[in-house]
């Protein structure tokens, strides 16, 4: 066979169902040559059927500091970036680092502060060992707690995130001051341990989502890793600064008094921040109603990156004019005002996995408990639509009426509405499966479901 010539590629990757015949490999080179700006890389086809490719560093002419620079990118960002990650992440990263390093510079402060209050308490060593394993104790009721919240922490993640964080500075805080009253120890730092616990389940249940939304290749894990890398550089300087803190100008209670609440606050503004930065690409009640009023005011659909510096992330969640003033994944309970009602709605809304009670200046929307994400934009859609087509007059008399003039007025409103909805709505689901959002599933966060 004749002598093989470099070839110049960009990139080669031989998956298993791509191997080819005898017939094709000796079709091809025995080495092909990947050249970079200024790396160099040669990679040959090795095993014994040759379907093994080895890769060998020929040259690398990069300056001393690019090479720190990418040596620093390859051990705290994911394999491919800034490609392989979604909007934001850099931001989300730089902030991450700050909330880091801010919570370990205080968890130093207050446990020094807690021990010093330990010491203070006149028991015996039994009695204070008793005392400290019954502290650690409301650590896991705080986290019993926490976990009942897991359905609301899917819907709103970042939410519970910054209430995570806030929870650990309450139990930091408690801490911190427990050595000014050492005859109560056990009482105060048991209520920091609780609130500690209960952030502690929070963080956990919110990473997943939160990484899910940068991971653009299918890169979770990678993203995981290389998240908690960049955590755990920033928790030891941390520690090293506490530390020296405690050592010096921390070392009176005056000192930790002036600095743990500025730590806080750096703390609860660096995880605010982080939050925004993630672009979320599932639908809860805030989204959808966002992005409802906006594709039916101007057309418009914004993708996650786009909408989510408008998310309300510490005051509650507010109602969209625009969108029909919907409040989803409300119980039966609250919304019918007697057995008949339900039968009535039923009757309004047959086949579908919703049932929309009208208000006077609100809509309340029940899933069925198979509803999918595309029939909760569909009953939102057409929440709204009633709601344009019959101005500020909507009412419950759009279900139920006592004459039946008014009746087959609002009969005549829901059938409009219904039409008006059913041209919009391909179009708005398309919109949002084109801009990244992911339409088979709601989370309503209540866990408030029916069967009918």
């Amino acid at each position: 066979m004749a002598e093989s010539r470099p070839v110049s590629i960009s990139s080669y990757r031989l998956n298993e169902d791509e191997k080819p015949d005898s017939l094709k490999f000796n079709c091809m080179p025995d080495r092909l040559i990947e050249q970079e700006e200024h790396v160099r890389r040669e990679y040959t086809f090795g095993g014994p059927d040759r379907s093994i490719l080895q890769a060998r560093l020929l040259k690398d002419g990069r300056p001393f500091m690019q090479k720190v620079v990418d040596g620093f990118v390859n051990q705290f960002f994911p394999v491919g970036y800034p490609y392989s990650v979604g909007e934001g992440y850099l931001v989300y990263s730089q902030f991450r680092v700050l909330q880091h390093f801010s919570s370990a510079v205080l968890s130093v402060l207050s446990t020094q502060s807690l021990l010093f209050a330990a010491g203070l308490k006149p028991t015996p060593a039994q009695a204070t060992v008793v005392s400290w394993v019954l502290k650690d104790g409301m650590q896991h009721i705080g986290k019993l707690i926490g976990s009942r919240m897991g359905v609301r922490m899917d819907a709103e993640p970042k939410r519970w995130r910054i209430f995570a964080d806030l929870m650990y500075d309450i139990g930091a805080g408690l801490e911190v001051v427990s050595p000014l009253c050492p005859q109560y120890f056990l009482e105060v730092a048991g209520l920091a341990n609780l609130a500690k616990g209960v952030a502690l389940v929070t963080a956990r249940a919110t990473r997943l989502p939160i990484y899910s939304a940068f991971a653009k290749e299918g890169n979770l894990s990678d993203l995981y890793a290389k998240g908690e890398a960049v955590s755990t550089v920033a928790n030891v300087l941390g520690l090293g600064v506490g530390i020296h803190l405690a050592s010096n100008f921390c070392a009176s209670m005056q000192g930790k008094l002036l600095v743990s609440p500025l730590l806080s606050a750096v703390h609860l503004y660096s995880v605010v921040e982080e939050m925004r930065a993630a672009p979320v690409d599932s639908l809860n009640a805030q989204k959808t109603g966002m992005l409802v009023a906006d594709y039916l005011k101007n057309g418009s659909i914004p993708r996650p990156a786009e909408l989510r510096y408008r998310e309300r992330l510490i005051l509650p969640a507010k109602l969209y004019p625009d969108a029909g003033n919907v409040r989803a994944g409300g119980s039966l309970r609250r919304i019918l005002r007697k057995p008949s009602h339900l039968e009535q709605l039923k009757r309004k809304f047959e086949n579908e996995k919703f049932l929309l009670n009208f208000n006077d200046n609100t809509t309340d929307l029940l899933m069925h408990q198979s509803a999918s994400g595309e029939d909760v934009i569909r009953g939102w859609l057409l929440a709204a639509c009633v709601t344009k087509l019959a101005g500020k007059e909507v009412d419950s008399q759009i279900i139920s009426s006592s004459t039946s003039k008014v009746a087959s007025q609002k009969q005549d409103v829901l059938d409009r509405a219904y039409e008006l909805m059913e041209s919009l709505l391909p179009s708005l689901l398309n919109g949002l499966k084109e801009k990244g959002w992911r339409t088979h599933l709601f989370l309503e966060g209540s866990g408030t479901r029916a069967m009918w």
